[in-house]
């Protein structure tokens, strides 16, 4: 039996480091030998797996838990790739879906919503800051009350 067995009930939340770094290489894996985004990773952006993955740890545990120290500028990080590939709306689904599909396969719980929103947002933004677009509409009834507080959303704006 696997974690894809099991129920949702059955599954942990996120609750550290170590699942952080759990779903962060099992995501990686998947990212690498997908046939949409691999080349993006490995041949376009020849990204060092050994740096690139402790930076993720950091990245996602700042998220989460705002403990795990990231510095840097994942905007940027990705803006500089536009120029050398397609970085458009189907990438950052793929890249979301598998992320999504990650999570959910691995984890159930407050943290892992919170971490699928996450992913959610800085897909939606990074996508339209990097290939100057609007931002995809959010769907209001469907935000978490974070979310709500995070965009200055109030109730009355869902009715």
């Amino acid at each position: 039996m696997n974690a894809t067995d099991l129920h949702p009930a059955d599954r942990a939340d996120i609750t550290g480091r170590t699942d952080i770094e759990r779903l962060v290489n099992t995501f990686y894996g998947k990212v690498r030998a997908d046939d949409l985004l691999g080349f993006i990773f490995n041949d376009v952006a020849k990204t060092d797996w050994s740096a690139h993955l402790p930076k993720m740890y950091a990245f996602w545990e700042t998220m989460i838990f705002r403990s795990g120290g990231f510095v840097g500028n994942p905007l940027a990080a990705h803006a500089r790739l536009v120029p050398l590939t397609t970085m458009g709306r189907p990438q950052f689904d793929r890249w979301l879906a598998i992320f999504t599909a990650t999570v959910d396969e691995l984890f159930a719980g407050e943290n892992a919503e919170r971490i699928k929103n996450t992913a959610a947002d800085m897909a939606n933004v990074i996508h339209a800051k990097i290939n100057g677009v609007a931002q995809a509409p959010y769907a209001y009834s469907k935000l978490t009350s974070e979310q709500r507080a995070r965009y200055g959303i109030g109730n009355a704006r869902l009715a």
